[in-house]
């Protein structure tokens, strides 16, 4: 994916075309089990288009007694549609990826109520009344669960799919299916870990912000740390990942969290779902100094922000410790009987704790490579995107830009979850110029 495209597109799924509003209604038609839960005949049922990313046809389709969700992966990103190809069947990653967690995450995540293979083509449970958690923090709206439920999220994925929660026959079996998910992973590595270093068609940036991207091309310090952290995605399998963790990922109530979108799902760091997380809400943070707001407000809402950037990860580490504790012998990784006398506790506790150490300092890192994607490379989110005014909207991109780069190039600053949220205001009014010694 160097340059655009116009080449044919290809499919490779036997049986695959792309699904009219009609279609699938008959193809929910033909799923009793799914009929039964909009209720009433198909003649009585609507369907509406909600697809709001970039890359599949999502619908809705309600009847007199409740809705289900439609997805259909297309042969193409759906956003530029047949210029630029993609492999249809990622829809069956996503499929495999509700099906592996589904019980295991339990109410966390959407209920998969069918998934047709040839089709590419998914029925889940209707998220209702939720709404997509970024909106909400745009809106200055507070979810107080969402954050805590996000790091048990991550915790129980993460712990029941790593060499410590299950043996290594199973584990090696997910791998080898989740690593077959080359056209949503080329993407992540373009996107994430290439594209804002070089220059290329797919990066989208406003001018006031070409001096950051031209500075982190030129930037070898940046871009070795930037590298590390890709080889590290790349080979470092250490648990399912949901590979696109971010607050657009989310669908929120003030009561319930469900985690949805796992096309991207496969087997890498598990600091990269947390940090990836953890970087759309300090862009949230970020944006709220662009917003036309009463400044008590703002204030006011910041603090919320912060601490929910904080509780991510101190849930996620008590709850996966507690995994560990509990279950001992559950995996292969490490053997409950090298440690069963005094000693070899000892020497297990400390083990636990450096384990989720390195997992913070990749949260860090892969934190500070998302914030740098967001604002520099393709696909832009509208925390930063609402706000109208450029110069106000630069100003909070390179707070979040400024924090990154010293993220990455400075990690012995960061080692502590205190002092990562004690840097994000430090930051707020690094400047333009990103060669000034308060955007470094």
């Amino acid at each position: 994916m160097s340059a655009a495209t116009t080449s044919a597109v290809t499919i490779s799924t036997p049986g695959y075309r792309v699904l009219s509003q009609a279609d699938i209604i008959a193809e929910i038609e033909r799923l009793p089990h799914v009929a039964a839960i909009l209720g009433g005949k198909a003649s009585d049922w609507t369907i509406r288009d909600v697809a709001d990313g970039y890359m599949n046809a999502v619908f809705i389709v309600e009847g007199p007694d409740g809705g289900v969700c439609a997805k259909q992966s297309l042969p193409w990103v759906r956003y530029h549609g047949e210029s630029w190809p993609l492999s249809e069947n990622r829809a069956s990653f996503e499929a495999s990826y509700m099906k592996r967690l589904q019980g295991v995450v339990g109410e966390l995540a959407p209920t998969l109520h069918h998934f047709d293979p040839s089709l590419q083509f998914i029925v889940m449970q209707q998220l209702t009344p939720h709404i997509i958690l970024r909106g909400g923090l745009i809106e200055g709206r507070r979810f107080p669960k969402v954050a805590g439920d996000v790091g048990r999220y991550v915790a129980t994925a993460a712990f029941h799919t790593s060499d410590l929660g299950v043996p290594f026959e199973t584990k090696f079996e997910d791998v080898s299916l989740f690593a077959k998910n080359h056209a949503v992973l080329r993407i992540s590595v373009d996107l994430i870990f290439i594209d804002p270093y070089v220059e290329v068609w797919r990066n989208r940036f406003i001018p006031e912000i070409a001096p950051f991207a031209k500075a982190f091309r030129e930037d070898v310090a940046l871009k070795t740390a930037v590298a590390r952290h890709r080889n590290a995605f790349l080979s470092n399998r250490q648990a399912l990942l949901h590979g696109d963790l971010h607050s657009g990922s989310v669908m929120v109530t003030e009561d319930e969290t469900r985690v949805i979108d796992g096309e991207f799902s496969t087997f890498g760091p598990i600091g990269f779902d947390l940090g990836a997380f953890v970087a759309n809400l300090i862009i949230a943070w970020y944006a709220q100094g662009g917003y036309d707001r009463d400044g008590a407000e703002r204030d006011a809402f910041r603090a919320f922000i912060l601490d929910q950037i904080a509780t991510p990860w101190t849930t996620f580490r008590r709850e996966f410790l507690a995994f560990w504790e509990a279950n001992p012998a559950a995996g292969d990784g490490y053997p409950a009987a090298h440690f069963a006398d005094a000693a070899g506790a000892a020497q297990l506790s400390t083990i636990r704790a450096d384990y989720v150490d390195a997992i913070f300092r990749d949260l860090v890192a892969f934190a500070a490579i998302k914030m740098i994607r967001r604002v520099i490379s393709y696909a832009q989110v509208a925390d930063f995107m609402v706000i109208e005014d450029t110069k106000r909207r630069a100003e909070a991109q390179a707070g979040a830009l400024a924090l990154a780069r010293s993220l990455l190039k400075n990690p012995e600053r960061y080692p502590d979850l205190g002092a990562l949220l004690d840097a994000i205001p430090r930051f707020e009014r690094a400047g333009l110029d990103p060669d000034a010694p308060s955007a470094r």
